[in-house]
């Protein structure tokens, strides 16, 4: 009897299942209207300051003037895209660029994985929550303030770093003025502002890892990294590996702030990337070259969705993970 209950029941639930589904767009939102009213408030957001602006990059195709206006202007086709790769600035550019975020990339993609899982592994509250006070706190001043604070740091006259360099009886550096010392300088003054709040993911991730398993480790004998190893790594990877393609398809762009802030005319063979060079085109020179700087602009977008499409096949084929 239970069994013909069972074999009645069932197709009444798939019709219930399929009337639900027949239920139109219109009906569902007048039916929830309030949930479709909060939606539209970032899709209106998102369609004006994030997609609207893409039609002006048709300027790129261009040589944009204002008096034509972006329709009005003549069509040149790819000719401001060939003028860049054929130009001397062109590979000393890309080299600036790619080096600066590859290195501050492996340099920094590992420093929040490893605060997370320290504090993670903490036993006192106080201790945790004081360290997480600490590392969180540079995330919060301005990108203004910090070069503000490197340049009283680094000063060759009287920075704390050179006056004690001073007391060990070493000559004073000028570090903002040598192109070797950027790049380190850019790297990890970041590491220090962003190492604490980006570990907030990772202990997110964490928090969903089961005390039992732990709790069977410590039975097992397992040590504190073989723990570290076998349960938290694993469960924190899915989100790496979503912040390691988001890191990877923004390889092209960096800092732009920090990286104007710190630049000078000394240090330009090493700082000068490929941000700072389409705001000078299209807006510190004094014949502003809008369309090349465009075109430079989209070249830089269409590279980054290249590499991030390209790291999300290779994540998906090798690590069982990706964002799409």
């Amino acid at each position: 009897m239970a069994t013909d209950t069972l074999v009645r029941r069932t197709p009444a639930r798939t019709r219930a299942r399929k009337a639900k589904q027949a239920v139109g767009l219109g009906t569902r939102m007048r039916r929830n209207w309030q949930l479709y009213a909060m939606l539209a408030i970032p899709l209106v957001w998102l369609a004006i300051f994030a997609y609207w602006p893409m039609y002006g990059a048709i300027i790129a195709f261009k040589d944009y003037n204002v008096v034509d206006g972006i329709l009005g202007s003549r069509w040149v086709g790819v000719k401001h895209f060939e003028r860049f790769v054929e130009s001397y600035q062109f590979w000393r550019l890309l080299k600036n660029t790619l080096i600066l975020h590859v290195y501050e990339l492996l340099a920094t993609f590992w420093l929040p994985i490893l605060l997370a899982l320290g504090l993670n592994m903490a036993r006192r509250r106080w201790y945790r929550r004081s360290v997480q006070l600490i590392t969180y706190a540079p995330h919060f001043i301005s990108t203004v303030v910090v070069v503000g604070l490197i340049v009283v740091i680094v000063d060759p006259n009287s920075g704390v770093l050179n006056q004690f360099l001073a007391l060990l009886g070493l000559g004073p550096i000028d570090v903002l003025s040598n192109p070797d010392y950027f790049r380190h300088l850019y790297v990890w003054s970041g590491a220090w502002q962003t190492m604490g709040f980006s570990a907030i993911i990772y202990l997110a991730a964490l928090t969903s890892v089961s005390p039992e398993l732990h709790e069977a480790a410590i039975v097992d004998g397992a040590s504190r990294l073989r723990r570290i190893w076998h349960i938290d790594l694993p469960a924190i990877r899915p989100v790496a590996v979503i912040l390691l393609i988001l890191n990877i398809g923004s390889i092209m762009s960096v800092g732009f702030e920090k990286v104007l802030l710190l630049q000078n005319t000394l240090n330009l063979q090493t700082s000068e990337v490929l941000d700072t060079y389409v705001y000078k085109l299209g807006f510190a020179s004094q014949v502003p070259q809008f369309s090349y700087a465009a075109a430079i602009g989209l070249f830089r977008s269409v590279v980054g969705l290249a590499l991030l499409v390209l790291a999300n096949a290779v994540a998906r084929r090798f690590a069982k993970s990706s964002l799409w």
